[in-house]
This record gives C-alpha cells, sequence and structure tokens, in this order.
C-alpha cells in the first residue's frame, strides 16, 4: 500500500454536505481555499493512509466543500468523515518558514535554558495562534515573533521563548 512522502496535514474531513457525497471540510490553510490547489490529498482513514482525487471543491459560506472522485452518495462518504488531510510536502510551496507541521514535538525552552515541555499543537485565536506545550504541565504560549518566540530552530528540534515558567 503507497504511502505519503513526508506528509503534511492540511486540515480535516469534518462532516457531511448534502447526499450526493460531498464532505465539509476544516481547512488549516490560510486563506482557508488554498486546500484546492491540491488535486490529489491523502486521507488518514483509520490509522491507514490513502490517496483520493479531488473531484470538485469550492468555498461554501465559510468553509470549503469536497467531492473525491468515485463518491456520489452520502454512504461512500460515510468512511471519510474525521479523515485527516496531508498532502506530500514537496508539494507545498518553498519559502524561508516553516509550517505547524514542523513545530509538532519540538522541545521549548526559555532563554535561561529552563524547559517548558513539547510543542502538542497550535491554534489559532483573533490576536495571534497560541502554541500549546505539554511538559509538567500544559501552558499556553502566543506566537508572537520576537517579543515571546525567541528562536525556531528545526534542525536542533528546540523554540526559544522569552516566557516565566512559573506562568
Amino acid at each position: 500500500m503507497a504511502e505519503p512522502i513526508n506528509p503534511v496535514v492540511l486540515g480535516e474531513v469534518s462532516a457531511h454536505y448534502g447526499v450526493r457525497g460531498w464532505v465539509k471540510v476544516f481547512s488549516h490553510t490560510r486563506p482557508l481555499e488554498n486546500i484546492l490547489d491540491y488535486p490529489r490529498w491523502w486521507l488518514r482513514v483509520r490509522g491507514q493512509w490513502q490517496e483520493v482525487e479531488v473531484a470538485e471543491g469550492r468555498m461554501h459560506g465559510k468553509g470549503i466543500v469536497v467531492r473525491f472522485g468515485d463518491v456520489d452518495s452520502r454512504e461512500q462518504a460515510e468512511i471519510y468523515l474525521k479523515a485527516e488531510i496531508a498532502v506530500n510536502r514537496d508539494q507545498l510551496p518553498e519559502g524561508d518558514g516553516f509550517y505547524w507541521s514542523d513545530l509538532i514535538g519540538l522541545n521549548v525552552e526559555t532563554i535561561e535554558g529552563v524547559s517548558l515541555g513539547v510543542v502538542d499543537h497550535l491554534f489559532e485565536t483573533g490576536a495571534n495562534d497560541v502554541v500549546v506545550v505539554r511538559g509538567e504541565r500544559e501552558r499556553l504560549l502566543p506566537w508572537v515573533r520576537d517579543d515571546v518566540i525567541k528562536d525556531v530552530s528545526l534542525e536542533d528540534g528546540i523554540i526559544r521563548v522569552d516566557w516565566d515558567p512559573n506562568f
């Protein structure tokens, strides 16, 4: 069975949309519709990766809806509900930054060298993104470059932050 090459998760299939096999998609891309730039997706279904063709997709209200090739009924789409959506890393645009998926699992330490734990996940708020760090306890750190986030070293697997370890 084929597997994605260094997959980067871009979203999740969130719910049915109608009776003709369409599904709602929760996209992590910005803008949201950028997820539709990829004609083939890898879906993690019941722990196994499966490549699918995006036959149709569009914005719908404030979200995205898609229909996969060879899926034309609600029952056929059922298997894909809650599946993670990924693409191969080499399909993504190159840049000098990094993707959220690059940060998951990195060690987080203060500029004084105190370990706070590892990045569990990130989420958006209206003001800024937030890094969820799990260590001896969970911490929510605002993703504010130069103020809180001082350095990110993917090579060393460390994010250095200006943060009071008692907070």
